[in-house]
Formats: structure tokens, C-alpha cells, sequence
């Protein structure tokens, strides 16, 4: 190790967010002074919540969401950014990720609201077209060519990391871990020139374990699972993730999904785009689309089987090792 870095001290920071936490964490010099850093990077994370709430009435993407069809709407910057990853990403997926589930989340009460049986049954009978052929974009305006509610909650929480990398680098920050309720990105690397470790979390619903570790530099890793948000129907336990063909939660699915990709907005949406494939077209895709990922599977017995695709994720993995005390 450096005398340099034996000089450097840690820095922590949290705050709220999108109804969790973000957090950062770098090394810095002993007379650092983090408090415009913290109030920069709460003002960022605000800003994505302002502008890509479901929670929010008053947010730019609920505004959208009321206008009337055929009405075009300003939008800000990062929103558009945003819906359009969302529908690159819907394309190039074939429509297993679609933005335009917002009446099937909010039917299914994965919103503000409470189970609403009429808005089940009008979500899963309703014919609909994917939101990559119903919007279109004119500058800083976007309209609806037809009836569609739009729902970021796939890809906001990565956008919110890397908007933290971003507001990181602009004040001169290099290196770091940032995460907002465990989507994860690595800058650089340790001051001893170590990769950053992030834990893959077992999909366990009733206790917090890793079932594997990863070593990452300048990469972003994000997981959807089953294990987390839920619905139970009839006694069975229904994954908050959308089925896009059957605008209900998916009923056969990985127990989760890690992905590992450039941006976090990025492995965020590929990681639930894998869930509902599922491993077989799931596995094909990723390596169509180049994708570092990880698909855990739960056997008879409950415990979780690991299929890896990629560099990362190989039967010899580059940058991978199995937790202690699985």
C-alpha cells in the first residue's frame, strides 16, 4: 500500500431516496470537507425523484402520464434520457421490458395505492402495444399516440447510482462505491488499487445473506429478484416484476437476476428484462446483447443453483467468488 493512501481517510454519506437510502462511499483527504458533497448528491437523487415518481402526483413522468393522447409535453432533460434508454431497452428486448406498466403495477398494488380487482382484470384483458410504439419525441416534448401509463421503477433507482457517480466526478471524486437499495456502482478503484467488493444478495426473503461475492472497477451491477416485494394471491407469493404479455406479476421466473453492465440504468432494466424471459431465452439474449449475468435458480430443497453467462459470471469466473458460510 501507498503512503498515499494510508493518508486518505473514509468517507460515508446516505440520505433518503425513492422510499430507501442512497449511499456513497470514497477516500478522501483528512481536512475533506463533506458537506457540500452530501448536500450535491442529495439534490441529484431529488431531482430523479421529482422528475420519474409514481408516488409523486406532481412529478413530471405523472404529468405525462395525464395528459390526453396526441398532446405533446414538455419534459426535462433527464426524464427523456430515461424513457429513452426505457424503450431502447424495450426494443432491443422484444418487449419483455416495457415501461408502459403502470396501470398493471398500480392494479396489482406495487404502488402509492391498495389491490384494485377491476384494474386486474383491465390490465390483463386490455389489449396493449409495448411504450416504444406509442411515444414519440419532438425536442423537449414527448407525446402519447395511444392510451399508456408509464412506470420507471426498472430503471430509475440505476439512473439515481449513476447520477451520484456523475455528481461524484464533478466534484473531483474519482473512485467510490455508490448504491441506492443495492443497485451498486464501482469508480476506479480502492486506494490500494483493489477492486471494490459488492455482495450478489441469496435470494432469501427472510434473512439478508450474500451468496456471492464480486470484485468490480468502473462497472455497475443491479439484481431483480422475487424475494423482496411481493403480492400473495390465493396463498401464493407473486413477484412484484411485470409480465409485459400478460400485464400481471410473472408467475414462473429465476428467483433473481444479477446483471453487470457500463451504467447502472443500464443493468437495472437488463437484470428485470431477464427475469421475465426466464433462463432459457433469458441466457440466449444476454449473450446476444454482450451481458455479464447471473440467473439463480431455487432447487426442491430451496437452496439456489448459480447459471452464469458472460466473462464474469463463466464456470471460471474472472471476477467472482462464492461467500463463506452459504
Amino acid at each position: 500500500m501507498s503512503k498515499m493512501s494510508t493518508e486518505l481517510v473514509k468517507v460515508a454519506l446516505n440520505g433518503p431516496t425513492m422510499g430507501t437510502r442512497w449511499s456513497t462511499l470514497f477516500f478522501a483527504e483528512p481536512d475533506f470537507d463533506p458537506a457540500t458533497v452530501r448536500v450535491a448528491l442529495q439534490a441529484a437523487v431529488d431531482e430523479v425523484d421529482a422528475q420519474m415518481s409514481t408516488w409523486k402526483p406532481d412529478s413530471h413522468l405523472m404529468r405525462l402520464n395525464a395528459a390526453p393522447v396526441g398532446e405533446w409535453i414538455a419534459v426535462p432533460a433527464r426524464l427523456r434520457e430515461v424513457i429513452r434508454l426505457g424503450l431502447e431497452i424495450g426494443r432491443a428486448s422484444g418487449g419483455a421490458f416495457d415501461i408502459g406498466m403502470g396501470d398493471a403495477v398500480k392494479a396489482w398494488g406495487f404502488g402509492p395505492g391498495d389491490v384494485t380487482p377491476d384494474g386486474i382484470r383491465a390490465a390483463m384483458k386490455n389489449p396493449r402495444c409495448p411504450a416504444h410504439e406509442v411515444l414519440e419525441f419532438d425536442g423537449d416534448h414527448v407525446r402519447k399516440t395511444a392510451p399508456v401509463a408509464l412506470d420507471l421503477n426498472g430503471i430509475a433507482k440505476g439512473y439515481g447510482v449513476d447520477r451520484l457517480a456523475e455528481t461524484l466526478r464533478d466534484h473531483g471524486i474519482s473512485a467510490g462505491l455508490i448504491g441506492i437499495d443495492g443497485e451498486m456502482r464501482a469508480m476506479g478503484v480502492r486506494p490500494d488499487g483493489e477492486a471494490w467488493t459488492i455482495a450478489v444478495e441469496a435470494p432469501d426473503s427472510e434473512r439478508r445473506r450474500p451468496h456471492s461475492i464480486l470484485a468490480l472497477q468502473d462497472a455497475a451491477v443491479a439484481t431483480s429478484g422475487d424475494y423482496r416485494h411481493w403480492v400473495e394471491v390465493q396463498g401464493r407469493r407473486l413477484s412484484h416484476t411485470m409480465d409485459p404479455r400478460r400485464g400481471a406479476p410473472l408467475i414462473a421466473s429465476p428467483a433473481s437476476v444479477t446483471v453487470v453492465a457500463r451504467s447502472c440504468a443500464e443493468a437495472d432494466a437488463w437484470a428485470t428484462v431477464l427475469m421475465v424471459l426466464g433462463l432459457d431465452k433469458g441466457a440466449k439474449l444476454a449473450r446476444k446483447q454482450g451481458l455479464d449475468a447471473l440467473f439463480l435458480l431455487r432447487d426442491d430443497a430451496g437452496s439456489a443453483r448459480g447459471v452464469g453467462v458472460g466473462r464474469l459470471f463463466s464456470e471460471e469466473p474472472a471476477a467472482m467468488t462464492p461467500a463463506e458460510g452459504r
